[in-house]
């Protein structure tokens, strides 16, 4: 069935497709509605979307959820997309750990994977080992793969999705890693910026009521930013918009994987963290993880948990780096005058410890009038986001008119 409707979106931008699209978006983004609440929103009279709606709800796509109870009148039906018409794959790709999930047509969570460790190559044997996993997830779930519309991977760097080509992570001549991925998988393939898909996740599933325009800092082992204005992406010209991290902060030394030196993430990320919290440690410093590991044994996901078990070094290190992301968000606030400013990543696992010097340093650095009408909060879904977000972007991706 999903296959079904994949191959009429893929037949062009007749008006019939066009209408089909402009439904499943709105119950996207709205999960329920009337044929009244449809025909307004498209601007179109209620015999012809209820022809519409009709044939979709023959196809199997979108289903009657009876009547709609109301102070007066008669009750309309309220209509909803069928939740086993089709599946959405998400995958991340991370630096040492893979994560994999699949939503039903609603967006439904129905299984999911996360963090399973993982080397990340720019080899073509890493991307035969990654698609493999996909291939047993899909199979290990027992999956309809004529049901599975998409599968959407995300990756940190520069992504043009449109292109399909991943330019900091597997690049291979002419050939997009998104060819490369279908070849394999045997699916249709979209690939995405990880700081985007997290952003779309908190979008839809934060409990973000009302929100049009929001920025999300990714602030993991590197530091990535997403834009959302007016309820859309914002991805950029090139496609490459919230490369945050690169922005030269700092007159250091540090080398960033970028190549160059200086960039924010330097200073402000996990990465930057781990390796102050490693050199205190070989300057003779004390930390309760001293007692568990030696020091080459540490890794962040440990200075993460010794921080929230109040350990003095971590929580010190932590409120230096809230305090210069909360500089950076400072400028972004008066550049964007957004409405609210997500912070997640592993690094926001700090909790009020980073949250704290970063709101402070906000109120610093920002034009008064532009920081009171921008709220700051940390991420909900945590892990769950990467994985959460590419299934549903995916899903709105397929369908955006």
């Amino acid at each position: 069935m999903g296959q079904a409707l994949l191959e009429e979106l893929r037949k062009g931008s007749t008006k019939s497709t066009m209408v089909k699209r402009r439904i499943i978006t709105y119950l996207i983004c709205n999960g329920k509605a009337t044929i009244t609440d449809l025909a307004k929103d498209m601007d179109l009279s209620v015999p012809t979307v209820t022809k519409f709606v009709d044939e979709m709800i023959e196809d199997g796509y979108v289903l009657d959820n009876g009547k709609l109870e109301t102070s007066g009148g008669r009750y309309p039906n309220l209509y909803g997309l069928c939740a086993d018409a089709a599946y959405f794959l998400g995958v991340e790709v991370a630096r040492d750990f893979y994560s994999i999930g699949v939503s039903d047509f609603q967006g439904n969570m129905l299984h999911q994977i996360l963090r399973v460790p993982f080397q990340r190559e720019n080899t073509l044997a890493c991307v035969d080992s990654l698609c493999k996993a996909i291939n047993e997830f899909i199979d290990g779930h027992k999956l309809d793969r004529s049901k599975i519309m998409n599968v959407c991977v995300s990756l940190a760097g520069r992504v043009n999705s449109e292109t399909g080509f991943s330019y900091s992570f597997f690049k291979f001549g002419d050939t997009s890693l998104r060819d490369l991925l279908i070849e394999r998988i045997g699916l249709p393939v979209e690939v995405e910026n990880d700081s985007r898909v997290m952003a779309y996740g908190e979008y839809m599933r934060g409990d973000f009521k009302d929100v049009k325009n929001l920025i999300y800092i990714n602030a993991g082992w590197g530091l990535g930013m997403a834009i959302i204005i007016d309820g859309k992406l914002y991805r950029g010209m090139s496609g490459f918009s919230g490369e945050f991290g690169h922005n030269y902060g700092y007159d250091n030394q540090q080398i960033c994987h970028c190549g160059k030196k200086g960039c924010i993430e330097t200073e402000v990320s996990c990465s930057a963290l781990y390796r102050k919290f490693i050199e205190r440690l070989k300057n003779g410093e004390n930390s309760i993880l001293l007692r568990e590991k030696k020091i080459e044994e540490i890794e962040i996901s440990d200075i993460l948990s010794a921080i929230n078990r109040e350990d003095v070094l971590g929580i010190e290190l932590v409120e230096e780096i809230g305090g210069e992301l909360g500089r950076h968000i400072g400028c972004l606030i008066n550049i964007f005058n957004p409405e609210l400013v997500v912070i997640g990543g592993d690094l926001s696992k700090a909790g009020g410890y980073l949250l704290h010097p970063v709101i402070a340093a906000i109120r610093k650095y920002t034009l008064n009038l532009m920081y009171r009408d921008s709220d700051i909060l940390l991420a909900k879904l945590q892990d769950d986001a990467n994985v959460v977000g590419t299934c549903l972007l995916g899903r709105t991706n397929l369908f955006a008119v």
